[in-house]
C-alpha cells in the first residue's frame, strides 16, 4: 500500500526514485524496493524523511 502510494505521488509530481532519494535522504535502493513492491515496509524514519522531503503528512500515504 505505501509503495503504491510513493510510485502515483512521484508520477504526479514528475519525480524520479533518484530525485526522491536525493531530496529525502533515503538511500535510492530503498526507495526502489518499496516502490516496485519487492520491499512492502519502511522505517517510521525513512517514511518521515520522504513525507517531509515531499511536503506531505504521513496519512497521505494512507489514502
Amino acid at each position: 500500500m505505501f509503495g503504491q502510494r510513493l510510485k502515483a505521488i512521484l508520477n504526479e509530481r514528475n519525480l524520479s526514485n533518484y530525485r526522491l532519494a536525493k531530496m529525502s535522504g533515503v538511500s535510492e535502493s530503498i526507495i526502489n524496493k518499496v516502490v516496485s513492491g519487492t520491499n512492502e515496509y519502511m522505517s517510521f524514519k525513512n517514511a518521515v524523511k520522504i513525507a517531509d522531503a515531499l511536503n506531505i503528512s504521513l496519512d497521505e500515504f494512507r489514502k
